[in-house]
């Protein structure tokens, strides 16, 4: 099991109530259902709009169970944002 760090930005960082939060998981998935776990309710429904950086990478499409999460690594969930 890897331990890392989420860092939740806007409105997600709003809906989790903590700008970040350690994570110990082998995947994005196991991270993300931890997450939904420590917070339900707005963050469950923030975290499926939002789009996911995992060590600096995109995830993009890829299924959240096939991203491998490293030791020491950073999640950032990054909601829709506005303006450009």
């Amino acid at each position: 099991m890897a331990a890392g760090t989420i860092r939740y930005w806007a409105a997600a960082k709003s809906a989790a109530g903590v700008a970040e939060e350690p994570y110990a998981a082998e995947t994005l998935a196991e991270a993300l259902d931890a997450a939904r776990a420590n917070h339900p309710g707005e963050l469950v429904q923030v975290l499926r709009r939002c789009s996911f950086l995992v060590d600096g990478d995109p995830v993009g499409t890829r299924g959240h169970e096939t991203v491998r999460l490293a030791e020491g690594g950073t999640v950032e969930v990054l909601p829709p944002f506005a303006g450009g």
